[in-house]
Parts: C-alpha cells; sequence; structure tokens
C-alpha cells in the first residue's frame, strides 16, 4: 500500500484532473479563497481544512490534498479568511484577531454549500489539528445533509491554561454581555499572546476538552480520528480520553502533530483507507 500511495505522489495528474482557485465573499468586505480538485464523480468530494491561523499551503494539508486528489478524489482545500480579505499568508500571534469561531463554520458552511453547487452530493469532512476542531464545531450547527463523516487528524482542543480557563470563561463572558470590545490578551493554542475582542476569544475557549469529547459522542455523522502517539502538542492525557468514550480512531506509531516525514504516508494510507469503506457503504 505504501509504495502504490509513493506511486500516487509521484505521478502526473490523469486527464480528467482539473485545478481552479475559487473564492467567495463570506460577508461584506471579506472574501476567502480556496483550491478546487476536480477528481471522479463516483467518489465523494473532500473538504479539507488547516490547522490554527494556517492556511492551505501547510504542508500537511497540502501534501494531503494532492494525495488525495491523485486517489480520484474531487478535494476542495480553503484558507480561512480569518477577518482578514483574501488571505494568503499564516496569521501571526502576535496580530490583533477580529475573527470568531461563528465566523469560521458559517464559512466552512458557504464552502459546502459551493460544492453542493458543483453538483457534489456525497462530502467527507478532512480536517488537521485546530481545522479537525472548526469541523467539528460545524457539525455541531446545522450540518448539510451531504456531509457523510468526518475524518480528524491531530483533533485538538482550544488551548489555554487549564487552571485558570473557568475563571477566563466567566471574565469573557462578563466582558461579552457588556458589549465590550476592548481588546484582551491571553493564551491560545501555541499563542502565549493571543489579542481579540472579549467576544470573539470567548467563541474558542468555550471548546475545552469535555466540550469536544462531547461534540464528538453527539456528532450526526461518522468520524475517524488519526492520531499521532508521539504529538506533544496534545493536552494531557487526550488519547486516552477518546479512547474511554469509544470514538474510532487510529493511532500513529511515532507520529508527531504534524505527521510529517514517513508518517505523512501513513496519514495517507488511513484516510484513504476510511473514504473507500465510505464509498462502499454509500447507497446505489
Amino acid at each position: 500500500m505504501r509504495a502504490y500511495l509513493i506511486c500516487l505522489l509521484l505521478t502526473a495528474l490523469p486527464a480528467w484532473a482539473q485545478a481552479a482557485i475559487v473564492e467567495l465573499e463570506m460577508r461584506p468586505g471579506i472574501s476567502a479563497s480556496a483550491e478546487y480538485l476536480a477528481g471522479q464523480r463516483n467518489k465523494p468530494a473532500v473538504l479539507l481544512l488547516h490547522g490554527f491561523l494556517q492556511t492551505r499551503e501547510f504542508a500537511t494539508v497540502a501534501t494531503l490534498a494532492h494525495g488525495l486528489h491523485d486517489a480520484g478524489y474531487s478535494v476542495l482545500s480553503p484558507t480561512l479568511s480569518l477577518g482578514v480579505p483574501l488571505r494568503k499568508q499564516s496569521l501571526a500571534c502576535e496580530a490583533v484577531h477580529r475573527h470568531s469561531l461563528d465566523d469560521d463554520v458559517a464559512e466552512i458552511s458557504r464552502w459546502v454549500g459551493w460544492l453542493k453547487s458543483r453538483g457534489h452530493r456525497s462530502i467527507v469532512l478532512v480536517g488537521h489539528s485546530f481545522g479537525s476542531l472548526q469541523l467539528l464545531a460545524y457539525l455541531g450547527a446545522h450540518p448539510d445533509k451531504a456531509v457523510r463523516a468526518l475524518i480528524g487528524a491531530s483533533l485538538i482542543e482550544a488551548q489555554v491554561d487549564s487552571l485558570s480557563r473557568p475563571a477566563l470563561v466567566t471574565e469573557l463572558e462578563s466582558q461579552a454581555s457588556n458589549n465590550q470590545r476592548t481588546l484582551v490578551t491571553h493564551t491560545l493554542s501555541y499563542c502565549r499572546k493571543y489579542t481579540s475582542p472579549p467576544g470573539d476569544l470567548l467563541t474558542y475557549v468555550r471548546w475545552d476538552q469535555s466540550r469536544t469529547l462531547a461534540a464528538l459522542k453527539a456528532s450526526p455523522v461518522s468520524v475517524q480520528l488519526i492520531m499521532g502517539d508521539k504529538d506533544d502538542m496534545l493536552g494531557r492525557d487526550w488519547i486516552k480520553a477518546l479512547k474511554h468514550v469509544q470514538i474510532p480512531m487510529v493511532i500513529v506509531t511515532g507520529a508527531n502533530h504534524f505527521m510529517d516525514g514517513e508518517h505523512e504516508f501513513d496519514l495517507m494510507e488511513h484516510t484513504l483507507n476510511y473514504l473507500e469503506r465510505i464509498q462502499k457503504a454509500a447507497p446505489r
């Protein structure tokens, strides 16, 4: 299987392949773009989402996108705007972040709708890292019936200082309820100093391990997780907690958070295997 995957990554695009950059207006003054790689119509389309503050050019998702396309799948890889029109670069931790998880979910919904407008009636969501969490949040907010499954690689919750999260949530809720837009600075994910309006930050901070686990259990579609046992970016006992709630999961021995090096082939193989199972289970 691995030799086959290597060949997929090295071969030229097949004759049916088409590639395009798509732009959509997400809200007034804010447009976002995605790369669309057209594949075979008898396979489900894949919406592939990057991690925290990154773009579709991030190595993990870019490699996965082109590998899936080489295997015949249509792949749409958006770059979330994060409030920046046609954003093309990763957003620095030090930037002022005027975006919310609600905005992210709304953009995901727009891209799902775009895939449907292209005639795709079977869509699988694939996310890396925080992108997996954002897709999970979308599934909890009236997802389109065309969405059939979620594949989450290196799923991670919204990380803050665990000892201060309850107090931080209370503080942000109070500030947001008073319509305070004064910027606040706290830790979020790998950003030690993340600056944002309190209400926007609150939408992310609320997604702790408990809420993420509850969302997995309540998912309206099937979920497959792909995790690395050498991932040092995960919260304490995170994989143990995922096992406890019995979420279908593959653990890649030796893989870190980014599934890079030789493990990019493991990520590709497990993703393809799951997509093939979904395709076989599709109603005729």
